[in-house]
This record gives C-alpha cells, structure tokens and sequence, in this order.
C-alpha cells in the first residue's frame, strides 16, 4: 500500500467536512484580519516616517493595548446590537493600528541595518501562518524554509528567541481549529476570532524579524572587522 495515498494528502487541504456558515465566518475572520494588517503598516508608517522624525517618543505603553482589549471583552459580554458591534469593530481597528505604531521601534532599527529583512520577515511570517493554518503537513514547507533561512548559525544563539517562534507557530495551528471548533458549536464572534490570530501573526513577525535583524547585524560587525584588518592603519 502507497504510504503517501494521493486521495489522503489531497484530503488535508479539502474543507468539505466544515460546514457553510463556518466558511463563512472564517472568511469573515481573514477578512478582518487583512484589514488589521493594513493598519499595522499605517500605524508602523506613522511611527517611522513621521513622529520618530518629528520628536522622540518611546514605544506604545502596553497598557493602552491591554486597556483596548479589555474593551473588546467587555463590549463582548454585552448584547450583541449593531451599536456594539461597531464599537468592537471600532476598537479592533484601533487596537490594529496601534499594535503597528508598538512595532515602530524594531523597524526602526531594522531599517538602519537592511531594509529588506522586514519583506524577508513578512514572506517569512505569511509562509509559517499559512503552513499552520491549513494543516500540520504543511509544516514540511515550513521546516525547509527554516532550514534554509537559519542554517550556519549557532544552534543554542538566542535559544528562547528560537523556541518561542516554534510554541507561537504552534499555537497558529491550535487557536485556527479551535476557532473552527468554535464556530461549529456556534461561536460565531468573527471580531475576537481576529484578535487571536492578528496577535499569532504578530508574534510571529516580531520574532522572525528579531532573528534575521541580528543575524545581518553580526554578519555586518565580522565584515567589518575583516575590512579593519586587512586595510593597513596609519603609522
């Protein structure tokens, strides 16, 4: 018997056995969640290109994103009407936006080292949500991806950077069933469902990009030092 049975793989990217309506809510989840990635990149634009050129200002307090999530939950726990629902809308668009302006301050500085790791981290980051998002076989794309991206360097460097990228992509893969889980059961709140999976991605960028910044930083210090040693110093 054919180990890899063509009827079987192709069985992992079918949805047949999800029903109508949580198709669509999840396309109602996704949609939400490209909105909220375009206003990351708003509110990152802001920070870079005009506050940090403007005045110095440190990053977005944590308790200004907590405070809007508290907002989301408790707006979540009340009747559900159409003013509500734009208000949690309202507060998802703005909890988007400001979680970019937070992300101002990394790529800040990753622009001054390369420019091209936040594109690098972004495809990264959109292969490893997609990968976990559909199934675990998908991992095989993500685990040659890795490799490709990651090999030469120091296996224990920055093992907890490591290490909290695999436990985030993990949890791509368990908050995506569980929210299908959800839905099925009738959980159809699409705005909370967006929260979790804009905050996986998130988590995800912040730390690939983390990684690939320092390895572009290290490799321009040893370029440097061999270009101070083989030009001759003045005497």
């Amino acid at each position: 018997m054919n180990a890899f049975d063509r009827s079987k793989t192709d069985a992992l990217f079918q949805f047949s056995h999800i029903s109508h309506s949580t198709q669509e809510h999840l396309k109602k989840v996704y949609s939400s969640l490209a909105i909220c990635m375009c206003l990351a990149a708003v509110g990152s634009y802001v920070y870079i290109y005009l506050v940090a050129r403007l005045v110095t200002v440190s990053a977005v307090s944590p308790l200004a994103l907590l405070g809007l999530l508290i907002c989301l939950a408790v707006a979540t726990l009340t009747s559900l009407g159409l003013l509500i629902w734009f208000a949690r809308l309202a507060v998802l668009e703005g909890f988007a936006l400001l979680t970019g302006f937070d992300l101002g301050p990394i790529l800040d500085s990753v622009i001054a080292v390369d420019p091209n790791i936040i594109a690098t981290a972004f495809v990264g980051t959109s292969v490893i949500f997609i990968c976990f998002t559909l199934s675990c076989f998908c991992s095989i794309l993500l685990l040659a991806y890795l490799t490709s991206v990651f090999f030469g360097s120091t296996l224990l460097f920055e093992a907890n950077t490591y290490l909290g990228l695999l436990v985030t992509c993990g949890f791509v893969l368990f908050d995506t069933q569980l929210i299908i889980e959800k839905a099925e059961n009738g959980d159809k709140d699409y705005i909370w469902h967006c929260v979790t999976l804009f905050y996986d991605f998130i988590s995800i960028f912040r730390r690939l990009m983390i990684i690939l910044y320092t390895k572009e930083k290290d490799k321009n210090t040893v370029s440097e030092r061999i270009l101070c040693k083989t030009i001759p110093s003045d005497v």
